[in-house]
């Protein structure tokens, strides 16, 4: 094979710049970090604890390697693990240098990835033009699959066998291995759908978000040639977020950077929580197994939290045995303690944070954006967002329906993908029918035939006289149509903007006039591709001519690639609602993580298994050390699970923090209403055991009615409203008295079945449909289903009340 696609315009020369004022960008730097920074030579491992500045090592120390060493930017791969990270070290690399470093790869694993793949695409069987399936694209592409196995998804749930191949991607086990070793009814089902799965992506020039990773690495082994041509590029290889990197990363990383062996992770072994998608915590802590000789360096200030968050962090993390060890100092001074506060059920502490915001916001110049509440499941937002609805608190869920998996967007993305690779069968199902031209299933049913049986894209099929001659009038004139539409686009992309192609695309359909038709939510939605487009005018191409990719294909890449973190915008004045998970990196004056109750944090499944249960005991330090200023811990006494009011029991987590770690507290409605179930937590002693439930209700078993409770005699519904808290006496917890009413017992369950658009259901009324959309939350969720029926087509339902069964065909 000629390497002329993947050597041209490699080693752009950098811009005359001035000299590096090395003194100037050092300044400052403690010894770990000045170590790090001056680091030349051979592998290293900075060992960097939450807050410790590991970007400005990152930053500082490749500005010192290009201004200072005179190594040239396209010798440099910088690998972190979001696009917003990627973008803020360019910034802070340019304005240290007082250039941009022209050349230097910088990135997350899976867009360096993509960028690779671009120009080594046929070695692993692909077009330069593929396009990267999201994950509604791969479920499409995996049911489609089962049902040629004839593979029920009652049976075998589609989601559960994505997980399975996606596992076995990222430990770059190939579907023939992963065959080999196959011996349940599941993994064999998987087996067979994983093999398929890869022929129908290879068939439709596609790649799924996995593929990102692994056909780079399959490249990279199999051609010797491409191997030396990038392990001789990249003299220098950095790391960030180590910890978190699976087998496929580490791979990668090893294959790269296995000639010179200039390769810096940085990371915290203490904050290692992904190991549930295949993350490898044993590569940051055999580091010198696979890079002999390699220096270690603890970065162990702290510039983030005051002294009382990172003693209680530390006390924490102390209790995992899989770890180096470290601590945490504090650079900053004394500030406020960290605050445990028991509360009655998810209500009450969700009425908790909600006061205790308004309080501290009127008691100083603290922002809504300055706050931060972390759970550990996206179920456990119901009831705060309720009770930031109440107050209208201004808020926003992290981790929430992307922008680009609205309908509307994905639509009109159908269309994009289709014009960029006409090979792209998912693209051409979704887009063939936007709007409706009339086409049913049976002239869908024929098209699908037809391909499969010879072997070609559906478009290509469509576009056959010999093939649409045998259609009905109708819907010979609507694929007509629709295939003279695509085709005409595609001749505009090769020069013309996305946005160009975007109002086009629109004005063609009249999308607008049929987003219209839907009423007061079209409108919304006509905005939301008015933000697309806008969206798109700001995209450019700046791939350093590597690969030389269009600026459609760069918008649809970055789109896909795109993670919900990375859209969070810092200045919106919102208090912000995410899982730990989703926390990594940020960091806010006052944080609550709440729903500390075993079973909930840590999860139930965790108890069994050591390291599962190390990996939860890190999450929780994730969540401490996000507090800059003020850290509150909640939990309940009794929670919804079900559907029905659990006792619940504190966090074996809490069991280390003794009262000189965090002040602790009961809401009114725990005092007056509860169990006195804080026990040691709730009371001054040392030492306190930690548990609940001395009305004998353990963990898990359902709370006991009771006079004056929720759910007790009649009497207390004869009661006015309670007032959920007490006056806070000095130094005391509890917020302002308000009046509310108490929790209906019918309230919907935290653990209620999810829905995700593009999930199978049926209705006892209306028969089998596709989830389009959900909206609301709580009790107020809707959810937009597209039946099969045709005469039913699209309802809207109250996802409370709609009784759905999932998983139908």
């Amino acid at each position: 094979m000629t390497t002329t696609g993947w050597t041209a315009s490699l080693f752009d020369a950098a811009p005359s710049a001035p000299a590096l004022d090395l003194d100037a960008i050092t300044r400052g730097l403690n010894p770990g970090q000045r170590e790090s920074v001056f680091h030349d030579d051979g592998p290293a491992l900075v060992l960097a604890g939450a807050g410790s500045g590991k970007t400005r090592v990152l930053t500082t120390r490749i500005a010192r390697l290009i201004g200072a060493q005179n190594v040239a930017p396209h010798e440099i791969l910088a690998v972190t693990f979001t696009n917003k990270a990627a973008g803020e070290m360019r910034e802070r690399i340019a304005k240290l240098l007082g250039h941009e470093p022209k050349g230097m790869w910088c990135g997350t694993f899976h867009s360096l990835g993509a960028r690779m793949l671009r120009g080594v695409a046929p070695l692993v069987g692909r077009e330069q033009n593929f396009t990267i399936y999201d994950e509604d694209d791969t479920l499409g592409a995996i049911k489609r699959v089962m049902e040629k196995r004839k593979l029920s998804p009652t049976q075998f749930a589609p989601k559960a066998i994505i997980s399975a191949i996606s596992s076995a991607k990222n430990a770059l086990v190939s579907p023939n291995e992963y065959a080999r070793t196959a011996r349940d009814t599941f993994t064999m089902a998987v087996a067979g759908v994983y093999s398929d799965l890869e022929v129908a992506l290879q068939q439709t020039n596609a790649v799924t978000f996995d593929d990102l990773l692994v056909l780079p690495v399959r490249a990279l082994e199999t051609d010797q040639q491409l191997r030396e041509h990038y392990q001789r590029r990249f003299r220098y290889v950095l790391v960030d977020e180590y910890q978190d990197t699976n087998a496929a990363q580490y791979r990668f990383v090893q294959l790269i950077g296995g000639l010179h062996g200039n390769v810096m992770v940085v990371g915290d072994d203490d904050q290692s929580i992904y190991g549930w998608r295949g993350a490898d915590i044993r590569n940051i802590l055999d580091f010198e197994r696979d890079f002999p000789g390699a220096r270690i360096v603890r970065l162990e200030e702290n510039y983030r939290s005051t002294p009382n968050v990172l003693a209680l962090a530390n006390a924490v993390i102390a209790e995992n045995t899989e770890r180096r060890g470290k601590t945490l100092r504090a650079t900053r001074p004394e500030g406020e303690p960290v605050t445990l506060i028991e509360t009655l059920d998810e209500r009450d502490e969700a009425d908790f944070i909600a006061e205790t915001i308004l309080t501290r916001m009127a008691k100083s110049d603290l922002a809504r954006r300055d706050c931060a509440v972390l759970y550990r499941t996206n179920a456990q937002s119901r009831a705060i967002e309720d009770a930031f609805r109440r107050r209208s608190i201004p808020y926003r869920l992290v981790g929430a329906v992307r922008f680009y998996d609205r309908r509307e967007i994905r639509d009109l993305m159908a269309y994009l993908k289709l014009v960029a690779n006409p090979a792209d069968d998912e693209a051409f199902r979704r887009a063939v029918n936007v709007p409706k031209r009339g086409l049913g299933d049976a002239t869908i049913a024929l098209l699908v035939e037809k391909a499969a049986l010879e072997g070609k894209p559906l478009l290509e099929i469509a576009s056959r006289l010999d093939v649409i001659a045998s259609l009905r009038p109708a819907a010979r004139g609507a694929i007509d149509e629709f295939v003279t539409l695509v085709h005409r686009l595609r001749a505009a992309a090769v020069d013309a903007s996305v946005d160009e192609l975007l109002r086009d695309l629109v004005q063609a359909i009249r999308y607008a006039d049929h987003l219209r038709a839907e009423g007061p939510e079209g409108q919304e939605r006509i905005e939301n591709v008015r933000e697309m487009i806008a969206g798109a005018a700001e995209v450019v191409a700046d791939e350093g001519g590597e690969v030389g990719l269009t600026p459609l294909d760069h918008f649809l890449q970055s789109s896909t690639l795109v993670a919900g973190i990375d859209k969070l915008d810092p200045n919106a004045d919102a208090v912000v609602c995410m899982t730990m998970h989703n926390a990594k990196g940020l960091e806010f004056p006052l944080v609550f993580v709440c729903g500390l109750e075993d079973g909930l944090f840590p999860l139930a499944r965790a108890s069994e298994d050591p390291s599962q249960l190390e990996e939860e005991r890190r999450l929780f330090y994730v969540g401490i050390t996000r507090a800059e200023e003020k850290l509150y811990l909640t939990c309940a006494e009794q929670r919804r699970r079900n559907g029905e009011l659990m006792v619940s029991m504190p966090s074996r987590f809490l069991k280390v923090i003794t009262p000189s770690l965090a002040e602790r507290g009961m809401t009114a409605r725990a005092k007056h209403e509860g169990r006195g179930g804080f026990s040691g937590l709730g009371s001054s002693r040392a030492g306190g055991d930690a548990s609940w439930g001395r009305t004998g209700g353990g963990a898990g078993t359902p709370a006991p009615r009771r006079s004056g409770g929720p759910y007790g005699s009649s009497a207390y519904n004869d009661r006015p409203n309670n007032i959920p808290f007490e006056t806070a006496p000095p130094g005391g917890f509890s917020a302002p008295n308000r009046r509310d009413k108490m929790p209906n017992p019918e309230d919907e369950s935290q653990d209620a079945p999810s829905f995700t658009p593009g999930e199978r259901v049926k209705h006892a009324k209306f028969g089998s449909g596709t989830i389009a959309e959900l909206t609301g939350s709580g009790r107020d969720t809707k959810v937009r289903i597209d039946f099969d029926d045709e005469e039913i087509g699209r309802k809207t339902l109250v996802l409370a009340q709609a009784k759905l069964e999932k998983g139908w065909e």
